[in-house]
């Protein structure tokens, strides 16, 4: 399905996430998804992947046993055991027995069907998936980092444990520890047995050995080796025969990596250890940052190790290695390695050199770009704060990647080259900074001193636009960065000053454009090819264009109605210059619409046009639209990504689906078509994975049609549990209109809040605590109502009734308690206290108080007031009073009785005192404010600011406004409740206080209206925005909802609000949804209301006239909700009908020229797109209704050229679309008397005007077409269904249904037509032209085939190891149409030989006529055969006419379907 692919990177600090089988699958848990690689010694290939777990994988392994290698297993942190099988890709079994998360896993490799994990909780669980019977085991209440089962002895298993502890348990005596193997101290990462089932003897550091020599260890004929890696820095080697460690091996610090790592640093250490299958002797392990070393367990002297890909730098990992594992591809070991450097890499175990590494993707992938000066240069903007540069033409390498991180740390969100320096990048990330990387040096990005407040949605490089601009052209750059962020800004940032501030170009739009009104936000940009006209999408769905450099705006589309996600220009490079003013635009309504600004940007007329009909519509993705690209090798395809986790590729021109790729298992972000490749895409999603892509492998064609995968998807993934904000005071009450968050990464498809790619431990807690409670809660609840219900049939009481007499009973108890006194806290508790002692106590009181006032002896030992004296302060004098105070005031702060204290203090007189404690302590009362007055009038508003601080501390900040407004601190008062988001208590303030012209007000209304317009309260929004005298902004946002009431009432606020541009559209657009819905009555009463939209109520008034007219026919078969009773059907024929109308109910006669003229000018400038067989029937009755409407005020306006010209369009229209029977009845309407009413047309054409005369042959060509089928039919109806059916191998214009006969109105005027008739079909000039067509369309598409063929073939033999994976279910290649006279050396035409023969008739084309060119003609081959047919069956053509159809056929008609069609039908 897919050619390259970079998967999500490996999930990190798990013992055994990943795993390699003896066929070559590494199979590595990412996220919550298994992804399985072909490994081969040139590169691996992306094979598929496993999802079902609904949270991280924390384990994976293979199945070892022979035929067996394709089943596997996984852990994960939802607490599952899941087998799959890898080759169907499907789940054949699980269990959920673990309790805690799952910590280790392994495959027993003697037990074909058992697996062992454990988890954190210390829990062994041996599963037997194929009878699905469980045992758990709890050998050590300690937490489980790893474990294995021994390859030698089926129930013994080695469990390694957090605090360094390591024990072998024999699970057939139920968990029975055999030994426990201390030694580390600290966490075990790995353990691995030796292959060789008995002990060699090895050298090495013996571990009875006190003096530590090195020494030879003796074997034993039982047991087996044991390595375990440890975060002690530590390789040790067991004995399992004497229950012992044999070898201890210490990381060495290598040299090469600077100063090296600090021994006693072991954050950033994890020890993996592996032991080859083919190498029972040698032990591979990882190191401090990166590195990979072979350990020889035999080899004597000090160092036993060797480096692994130590021949060249930038062969290592360069973070800590979290796995290994090997296996054996011919005569060769292969080793694999997963680290926190994100990449995968393979090396071979007999050079210890890396054979090929393969760089994965930590986060979301949200931009793509290449490089338009190195060919195949790719840049990755992803969300793991990194940049990624390919080189996808590397011959060498398949995944020749850099890395860039310097100067980034956040999400890269957006990316754009610079279009003539090479090595020129720009960025923008979440965190709204901008910034240019030089990707060929090692400097650092320089980074714009503007920042956005969002995150950066897209950037582009320009012209540059006033003030840059300015300046002589060696003073500026000839290219500008733009950006754009998420608060809605376009900045223009100067490459070359990027210190310098950047400039915000809404300020040129409104200056040039003479705006007055508030703009909409900004989402994304796009610059024309040749620098001249620049795209901006905004968050209401418009897209305004305008011309550099000034910014002079040229159109607006209104199409979508919701934000623009994405738009793009079409390449300039085009067969057809036309299509270079193609602009594909994306939101968030699942919807792309293509315009045409051909005539918007080459004849631009004063004032803005508003563009209503868009040049295609691309319809069938279901959720928001987030990238957009253009086809660099073809002419009008799109490729299109979506959040229904597809990408789409359209034929634009044809408007029709091309196919569908539905590779991803995530939301599609980005999407770039291959410079080089014509059959190749690029898209990257939130599954972490960026995939290349062919168009023509693919097997669907549509997207999906049911949302329900995605559902599924959003279920499997964790949920964050949204936490309740706290209303505040006046948010409340108002009516969500619409779920639409319109300004907000999570509409925009590309970053920040947009999607989330974890989740923390602390949400995931509260998520899961919470769904207990609530299951809890259900449960107390059944058992209460079952409960009550069995004493209610026992004539007991009802539960609810106990209740309330419970509730009633305590009520009452309460207001009997608030009925008694409740004693007031004492002030002086000390002192109070101390008169509450025993008798005796009290009596010494007496004596020493006596003593004191009367005598001096005592004065030392008894001091009133303080200590044990303290009550006899108050007794005393005043120096006592304050003693006791002071004691009574550090016994209150004790107790934390803060208002106490400032009343003692208040008492003593110290006001100012007592204030400043009160506020340190914010304690501060109203009591207390009241007395600060008294203090001064400074002291007072200093406590009044504090109290306020004290205030909005407690949230109480309607009460903390009012104090600041009692000290005339009425700005500030606003401030605070504006900055509390309390916008309607602050404009009331404002309004009372203020004056009506104060800026503060508008200020007030314009932020409350932006709020609310965010959270989709619309109406008052608007009310806001007439409030601050924008009317312009009121009317837009209530149409902002879209709906038909919504609508209308915008376009009259907006008419009589004085803006009536924005009524005219809001008016047409409302008119046009209850047009589609077919109420005609509403649709003229919305249009009534402007005399501007007179024209459009004539257009209504024929599409109304028009539907009514065809309601009889196949065309229209659906009800009208409303009409008008003029329009009803009569006698009278239908353009006759249309002038009647026009005359009596909109005054509109050929009496008044002026009026007629003006209309005929209004209706004139709308682009009417060509039809296609896509377009709904409804909308190509509207578009037949404006030719038709053009077509009679031309007649009024005795301009007949012109009407002649707009017969032709509404005749062709239905033979574009296919719809032959529409084609027909609009004939027989606009011409009811066939050629005769034709003929009243030419008479009054000037004879010289030679572009008028071929217009009125085209349009009796046309009436002939149909007359010939109605001929051919009248004569056979049973012979129609077998012609119709085999010149359907033909041409697709004569692929006609038989039932369409009763639908053709009459029969051929006569039994013979003139030889006018014949002859008219038979145009030759027509005829070279559509045979030179058809000859470049058929060049075309051999030229397609010889370069899909080419690529075909590079692929084959750039990976020889995949030729024959190709999917099955992939589409066949399409065959190379053969003419019947081709012989075989045709197939051997060269590129240069088409090219050349391309051009040739492309000159043919420029010798032929304009005007023959412009305008539409029947197919006269087409015509030809049928001729003939109709000869050979009922002899009804003239003989010089097949003779001549014959010579044409001869001559043009050399395609291979036209030679089919032919020999099927006359033959």
């Amino acid at each position: 399905m897919h050619q390259r692919h970079l998967p999500a990177s490996p999930n990190w600090y798990c013992s055994r996430c990943s795993d390699i089988n003896n066929n070559g699958v590494l199979g590595f848990g990412a996220k919550n998804a298994i992804y399985l690689l072909k490994v081969t010694a040139a590169a691996p290939v992306v094979i598929g992947e496993l999802t079902g777990h609904t949270e991280r994988v924390s384990g994976f392994a293979f199945c070892p046993h022979d035929g067996q290698e394709h089943i596997c297993a996984s852990t994960s942190d939802d607490k599952t055991v899941k087998i799959w099988d890898t080759e169907q890709k499907v789940l054949l079994t699980e269990h959920n027995v673990h309790q805690s998360n799952i910590s280790a896993v392994h495959w027993s490799p003697l037990q074909k069907q058992l697996v062992i994990t454990g988890d954190e909780k210390g829990i062994v669980v041996c599963y037997w998936c194929s009878s699905n019977d469980t045992q758990s085991f709890f050998p050590e209440p300690r937490t489980i980092f790893c474990l294995s089962c021994s390859p030698h002895e089926e129930n013994f298993i080695a469990v390694g444990y957090k605090d360094g502890m390591i024990v072998v348990i024999d699970i057939s005596k139920k968990g029975e520890v055999i030994h426990r193997l201390r030694g580390h101290d600290d966490e075990i990462h790995a353990l691995a047995w030796c292959p060789r089932p008995r002990e060699e003897p090895l050298y090495g550091r013996s571990e009875d050995s006190t003096d530590g020599s090195n020494m030879v260890t003796d074997g034993a004929d039982v047991g087996c080796y044991l390595a375990s890696g440890s975060r002690d820095q530590t390789v040790r080697i067991w004995s399992t025969a004497r229950g012992k460690g044999v070898m201890t091996l210490k990381l060495p610090f290598l040299k090469r990596r600077g100063a090296g790592v600090d021994p006693t640093v072991k954050e950033r250490l994890w020890l993996t250890v592996h032991w080859p299958k083919g190498r029972p002797s040698q032990v591979v392990s990882s190191c401090f940052g990166g590195e990979i070393v072979m350990w020889d367990l035999v080899k004597s002297g000090k160092q036993k190790w060797s480096l692994l890909g130590s021949s060249s730098d930038g062969q290592n990992h360069s973070r800590i290695i979290f796995n290994m594992s090997s296996f054996r591809l011919g005569d060769r070991e292969l080793l694999l390695s997963t680290s926190m450097d994100r990449e995968i890499k393979c090396w071979d175990l007999a050079s210890l050199e890396c054979c090929w590494t393969l760089p994965t993707l930590g986060g979301f992938v949200y931009c793509l770009s290449f490089s338009p000066v190195a060919t195949g240069c790719l840049a990755l903007g992803v969300g793991d704060s990194m940049i990624r540069v390919w080189n996808t033409l590397s011959i060498q390498n398949q995944y020749d990647i850099r890395t860039f991180w310097q100067g980034i740390k956040s999400k890269v969100t957006a990316l754009a080259w610079h279009p003539l320096k090479e090595g020129s990048l720009a960025f923008g990330t979440d965190d709204g900074k901008v910034g240019i990387y030089e990707v060929y040096s090692n400097k650092p990005p320089q980074n714009s001193s503007t920042y956005h407040r969002r995150t950066v949605y897209s950037l582009s490089w320009g012209p540059p636009v006033p003030p840059m601009s300015f300046g002589a052209s060696g003073d500026k750059p000839s290219f500008t960065l733009y950006s754009c962020g998420g608060e809605g800004v376009i900045f223009q940032h100067d490459p070359w000053k990027l210190s310098g501030e950047a400039t915000n170009i809404d300020k040129l739009i409104r200056d040039t454009n003479n705006i007055k009104h508030k703009m909409a936000p900004h989402t994304d940009l796009s610059w024309k090819p040749d620098g001249k006209v620049l795209a901006i999408g905004n968050e209401d769905g418009t897209i305004d264009v305008f011309k550099a450099p000034m910014l002079k705006l040229l159109c607006t589309a209104q199409q979508h109605h919701k934000i623009i996600n994405s738009l793009r220009w079409h390449h300039e490079h085009s067969s057809q210059n036309e299509l270079q003013y193609l602009l594909a635009s994306g939101s968030s309504n699942a919807t792309v619409y293509v315009h045409d600004l051909r005539s918007a940007i080459e004849s631009p007329s004063e004032s803005p046009v508003s563009v209503t009909e868009p040049f295609r519509t691309l319809s069938g993705h279901t959720n928001k639209i987030t990238g957009l690209a253009w086809s660099p090798h073809h002419d009008g395809h799109l490729v299109t990504v979506c959040y229904d986790g597809t990408a789409q590729v359209w034929d634009v021109l044809k408007e029709e689906p091309v196919c569908n790729y539905r590779g991803h298992s995530g939301r599609l972000l980005c999407v770039l078509w291959s410079p080089v490749h014509p059959d190749l895409v690029w898209t990257g999603g939130d599954d972490f994975t960026l995939q290349e892509w062919a168009v023509s492998k693919q097997e669907h064609v549509t997207p999906p049609k049911s949302k329900k995968r995605f559902e599924i998807e959003k279920k499997r993934a964790p949920q964050k549990k949204s936490k309740k904000k706290k209303k505040a005071p006046g948010k409340g009450g108002l009516k969500v209109e619409d779920n639409e968050s319109p300004l907000g990464e999570e509409n925009k498809g590309a970053a920040g809040s947009r999607a989330e790619e974890g989740q923390s431990d602390e949400e995931e807690e509260e998520r899961q605590s919470t769904d207990g409670l609530s299951v809890t809660g259900l449960a107390s609840q059944s058992s209460v109502d079952s409960w009550a219900a069995e004493r209610e049939q026992n004539g007991e009481k009802h539960i609810h009734a106990v209740k309330r007499e419970i509730k009633e009973e305590k009520r009452r108890e309460k207001s009997d308690l608030s009925l008694k006194k409740r004693k007031p806290r004492s002030i002086l508790p000390l002192s109070t206290s101390m008169d509450h002692r025993p008798k005796e106590e009290l009596h010494q009181d007496c004596l020493a108080l006596a003593a004191v006032r009367h005598s001096h002896e005592q004065a030392s030992v008894c001091v009133p007031g303080s200590g044990d004296h303290i009550q006899l302060g108050l007794f005393t004098d005043r120096d006592a009073l304050y003693r006791m105070f002071q004691e009574e005031e550090e016994s209150h702060v004790e107790a934390g009785h803060y208002d106490s204290m400032a009343y003692l203090r208040l008492w003593k007189g110290d006001l100012v005192g007592a204030l400043n404690l009160a506020a340190e302590k914010g304690e501060l009362t109203d009591h207390l404010l009241s007395l600060a007055p008294m203090a001064g009038y400074h002291v007072w508003a200093r406590t009044v600011e504090m109290y306020v601080k004290q205030l909005c501390l407690h949230e109480q900040f309607l009460k903390a406004a009012s104090h600041l407004v009692s000290i005339h601190k009425l700005y500030e008062a606003i401030n605070l409740l504006k900055g509390h988001q309390l916008y309607r208590e602050a404009i009331a303030l404002a309004k009372a206080r203020l004056q009506p012209e104060d800026p503060v007000l508008r200020d007030l209304y314009m932020s409350w209206a932006a709020m609310l317009e965010k959270d989709g309260h619309y109406t008052t929004a608007a009310k806001c925005y007439l409030a601050a005298d924008s009317s312009f902004d009121a009317a837009k946002v209530i149409g902002k909802k879209g709906d038909v009431i919504s609508l209308r009432t915008a376009a009259n606020l907006a008419w009589i609000s004085g803006e009536s541009e924005l009524a005219h559209s809001l008016s047409l657009r409302c008119a046009k949804d209850l047009m589609f819905s077919q109420d005609w009555l509403v649709a003229q009463q919305v249009l009534r209301t402007q005399d501007t939209l007179l024209g459009h109520r004539l257009v209504f008034c024929v599409n109304e006239l028009l539907t009514q007219r065809l309601t009889d026919t196949d065309v229209v078969t659906w009800s009208l909700a409303s009409s008008h009773t003029w329009s009803k059907p009569c006698e009278e024929s239908f353009l006759s009908t249309v002038h009647g109308v026009w005359q009596r109910e909109f005054g509109v006669a050929a009496a008044d020229l002026v009026k007629v003229k003006m209309q005929h000018q209004q209706l004139g400038g709308i682009e009417n797109p060509p039809a296609t067989a896509n377009v709904p029937m409804k909308h190509l009755l509207f578009h037949i209704s404006l030719d038709v409407t053009l077509c009679a005020l031309s007649q009024l306006l005795c301009d007949w050229p012109s009407a002649v010209e707009e017969l032709l369009r509404a005749l062709t229209r239905g033979s574009e679309a296919g719809h032959f029977t529409l084609m027909a009845e609009m004939s027989h309407l606009l011409l009811p008397q066939g050629l005769d009413s034709l003929a009243l047309y030419k008479q009054k054409l000037d004879p010289t005007d030679e572009k008028s005369l071929v217009i009125s042959q085209n349009v009796e060509a046309f009436v002939c077409y149909q007359l010939m089928y109605k001929k051919w039919w009248s004569f056979s109806a049973k012979t129609s269904s077998s012609s119709y059916n085999t010149m359907s191998n033909g041409h697709h214009l004569l692929e006609k249904n038989q039932n369409e006969d009763s639908n053709c109105r009459g029969e051929a005027q006569s039994e013979s037509f003139s030889e006018g008739f014949w002859k008219v079909l038979l145009s030759e000039p027509h005829a070279s032209l559509q045979a030179t067509q058809r000859a470049i369309a058929e060049i075309q598409s051999k030229v397609t085939i010889l370069v899909q063929k080419h690529s075909q073939s590079e692929d084959s033999h750039l990976s020889p190891d995949t030729k024959t994976q190709a999917p099955s279910s992939a589409r066949p290649e399409p065959e190379d149409p053969k003419e019947p006279g081709e012989s075989k050396s045709g197939e051997s035409e060269c590129l240069s030989t088409l090219i050349a023969r391309v051009a040739e008739h492309h000159k043919e084309l420029s010798a032929i006529p304009d005007y023959i060119k412009k305008f539409p003609f029947p197919d006269v081959m087409e015509c030809c055969i049928v001729f003939l047919y109709m000869d050979s069956h009922f002899t009804l053509v003239p003989q010089h006419i097949c003779s001549e159809a014959t010579t044409l056929l001869h001559k043009y008609g050399s395609s291979a379907s036209l030679c089919k069609a032919w020999n099927r039908l006359t033959h």
